[in-house]
């Protein structure tokens, strides 16, 4: 497996991995989720030979806030470390960045993940998040 910086959107490998996930919401919408792409602060891609396998991709300033929008692989790449070394290089490339933040399920599967990348719940800092409905 090998991870690098993802900086050409290609639909004709994104959009199976998204789908491979169950995210429909964004393959419904693919010119969307390309400028989305597009507009990334930063993007890794994780390939084992030629197939994209994972993703990660943030938004934000890169100084005072990064928010990791996308971290997927795809299942049957799942529970081998992919997703961990895909947070590893955002964390690396982040280091200095006070705010790191993300949203997820609430399930005890994602949350004993990203407890072991060192993420807390916001409401563990005395913090609380909103989204607009």
């Amino acid at each position: 497996m090998e991870i690098r910086e993802y900086k050409t959107y290609h639909e004709r490998e994104v959009l199976p991995l998204y789908i491979s996930v169950g995210w429909t919401a964004y393959t419904d919408t693919p010119d969307v989720l390309r400028q989305g792409f597009e507009h990334s602060l930063l993007t890794f891609a994780a390939y084992e030979g030629e197939q994209l396998v994972g993703i990660i991709r943030t938004v934000g300033d890169g100084y005072t806030i990064v928010f990791i929008q996308d971290l997927l692989v795809s299942p049957s790449y799942q529970r081998k470390g992919i997703g961990s070394a895909l947070m590893r290089e955002i964390l690396n490339r982040f280091s200095d960045v006070r705010q790191i933040q993300l949203s997820t399920d609430d399930t005890p599967k994602t949350l004993a993940f990203y407890n072991s990348l060192g993420f807390l719940k916001l409401s563990e800092i005395g913090c609380c998040g909103f989204m607009k409905g």
